[in-house]
């Protein structure tokens, strides 16, 4: 697969200013988000959402060198982002209901938590932010709190009207391996009636679309697995590869797409298929996420397709054992890269 460009050299570039939700508080994506944020400063201009409070007492924890300074969202709604230098951060302040307590769930803090994320996409709809970077959330909280919800990626869709997004994740050995999905939060049962023609049509323009404006790559290469085993073992296994998936790329081809399959989806994540990939589109969860958090896990990065926006996250959960435990038991690589990818798909899409 075609290789993200490298996010060391050192030729001269703009920061770009990205918006980092720090997702659960009671998880480990406070700690996260500061740390990475901390530490890509020199290359990002890093604006915290979260309980501000909590964030300056996580922080001076960690390392009482790290520098915040507060801003109200009224300010911030009123007058937008301040200047500040490179060895600052700006912190939004959502504040929390009830005090935090690392690894136990409150859900009177959970709409907290998706205000940092409305903000979030209010700021970059009107270009304060080049990007937004997610750390994760606890899904039950918020639904204890009263509101549906599903995941990031489908909330996203929501509150930007978009009526089909993509998620994607990317991560190990260079060149990256990227693994995007047809359907996403699915009980299994449920897939097959949601790949559809149309469907899945939908998924290949807009995985195209975005490797082409976000990522840089002229031409992309999509490959695309069946969604029974040995791609349906021409109809004997099953006859949505027939009947769905090879229409919808015929289709795709005819409007100029690079796209192939269906591949059995056991036997096409091997280096001598992918090495001239820039995507390998998966039906379902769980059959290309394995992979590509075996090859990454820690390090890798959810990326959202098909938003007006770049948004960027986190290939782990909340960790809520290990934010019991203390500060330093969590590894933010997977932070890190989340931000060093929301960096280079900005300047992509808006070099200077």
């Amino acid at each position: 697969m075609s290789e993200l460009p490298s996010a060391t050299r050192s030729e001269p570039r703009r920061r770009p200013t990205l918006a980092i939700t720090c997702g659960e508080p009671a998880g480990i994506g406070p700690e996260i988000s500061i740390r990475a944020a901390w530490a890509l400063r020199a290359e990002v201009r890093g604006v915290l959402l979260g309980d501000a409070a909590f964030l300056a007492q996580t922080a001076h924890a960690l390392d009482a060198s790290i520098a915040l300074s507060a801003l109200s969202l009224q300010a911030f709604r009123n007058t937008g982002l301040p200047d500040f230098p490179q060895d600052r951060l700006i912190v939004i302040d959502c504040p929390v209901n009830e005090p935090v307590v690392p690894g136990v769930l409150d859900a009177r803090n959970g709409r907290a938590v998706l205000q940092a994320l409305d903000v979030a996409v209010e700021g970059a709809l009107q270009k304060h932010f080049d990007a937004i970077v997610t750390a994760p959330l606890q899904k039950s909280t918020i639904n204890d709190a009263g509101v549906p919800f599903t995941g990031h990626t489908e909330y996203l869709a929501e509150r930007t009207a978009m009526p089909q997004v993509v998620m994607m994740l990317a991560g190990g050995e260079a060149p990256h391996l990227r693994v995007a999905l047809a359907t996403t939060h699915l009980a299994l049962k449920d897939v097959p009636a949601a790949i559809t023609f149309d469907s899945l049509s939908r998924t290949l323009d807009i995985i195209h679309a975005d490797l082409r404006d976000k990522f840089g790559i002229a031409k992309p290469r999509i490959l695309v697995t069946g969604l029974n085993p040995h791609a349906g073992e021409n109809g004997y296994l099953g006859r949505e590869e027939i009947d769905v998936i090879i229409p919808a790329l015929d289709a795709a081809k005819a409007r100029g797409m690079d796209v192939a399959g269906p591949y059995p989806a056991d036997t096409l994540f091997q280096q001598k298929y992918l090495e001239h990939a820039d995507c390998v589109l998966a039906m379902y969860h769980d059959q290309g996420l394995p992979v590509l958090k075996f090859a990454s896990f820690g390090q890798g990065v959810n990326i959202t397709l098909g938003l007006p926006l770049i948004r960027t996250s986190v290939d782990h959960g909340t960790a809520l054992d290990l934010a019991a435990k203390g500060l330093g038991e969590a590894d933010h690589g997977s932070m890190i890269e989340a931000i060093r990818t929301a960096a280079l798909m900005a300047r992509a899409k808006n070099p200077l």
